[in-house]
């Protein structure tokens, strides 16, 4: 294998080609730095923390293709990924996982010391979910665990403390990750069953559906209670409105179960986050100017 489709593997391995995953994180870190800055943040700390959800984004992904080794072969879509096809060796993703993990540290290290205390943390809960799968069916809410973390870091970032809205935020966030990855984990719930991987959509069978909706519902009305708790005006709620008609089009999506049509679900959560990134940052530009 020559250098640039070794390249193009390690590229693969970190999904540098399918980019949900990174929107998927990247949009709770950004509700969180626009509640803690009350507006745009400071321009060095969005930097670092774009930048940081795709580094973070990327070594999970290779974690989590290095824990199921044994497992995307046998599953219709990851059979394809770098490591189940043998385009690169367990030791190489290891080697790879930890290189972009460190340059992800060195980023969080421009901050204050409080953020870099709590990166620790985010980093072993990364480094531990992909392994959860296999002992519990509840993996999606360590996943939102996960995923959540960005959310107390920014606070930390931006006022050097993590106060209560910041765990409001954190908790719907935990409950907006169980509700798009039951969504994800319904696509393989058939190959999950056959070799014994463990999730809510395994948990859940045929309340399903009831449990995403319950989740999505979950989300918008802690999210409720931190546009509350912020002061924030009437259109940081459209926005609130405009998700709550996405998730209500995800269970339209998701109503026979069909994979492809999870799998569209799942992607959809995109357009939830940024219809509340939209309403948070709109309504500090638009009305906190008024």
């Amino acid at each position: 294998m020559d250098l640039a489709d070794r390249l193009k593997q390690y590229a693969l391995l970190m999904r540098l080609h399918r980019p949900i995953g990174a929107l998927l994180l990247g949009w709770p870190a950004l509700w969180a730095l626009w509640f803690a800055a009350g507006g745009a943040p400071d321009g060095k700390i969005l930097a670092v923390f774009l930048f940081g959800i795709l580094l973070t984004r990327s070594a999970g992904c290779v974690i989590n293709d290095y824990a199921d080794r044994d497992f995307d072969p046998h599953v219709a879509r990851t059979r394809d990924r770098p490591i189940a096809r043998g385009r690169v060796a367990p030791r190489e993703a290891l080697v790879l996982f930890v290189l972009v993990s460190l340059t992800a540290f060195g980023l969080v290290l421009l901050l204050n010391p409080l953020t870099v205390a709590l990166s620790v943390i985010g980093a072993a809960l990364t480094v531990t979910y992909p392994f959860l799968k296999r002992h519990t069916h509840l993996p999606q809410f360590y996943l939102g665990l996960a995923f959540g973390w960005a959310i107390p870091m920014a606070f930390a970032a931006v006022l050097g403390t993590v106060p209560p809205l910041a765990w409001v935020l954190f908790a719907a966030d935990i409950f907006w990750c169980v509700a798009f990855d039951t969504e994800y984990a319904m696509v393989d719930r058939a190959d999950d069953l056959r070799i014994g991987v463990k999730s809510t959509a395994i948990l859940f069978g045929d309340y399903d559906r009831a449990a995403v909706g319950a989740a999505h519902a979950a989300t918008l009305g802690l999210l409720v209670v931190a546009g509350l708790m912020a002061k924030l005006g009437v259109l940081y709620y459209v926005g609130l409105t405009i998700a709550a008609g996405i998730a209500l089009y995800q269970q339209r999506l998701i109503r026979d179960r069909r994979p492809e049509r999870c799998w569209r679900a799942f992607l959809n959560n995109n357009w939830f986050g940024a219809a509340v990134f939209a309403g948070v940052a709109l309504s500090y530009l638009v009305e906190n100017r008024a």
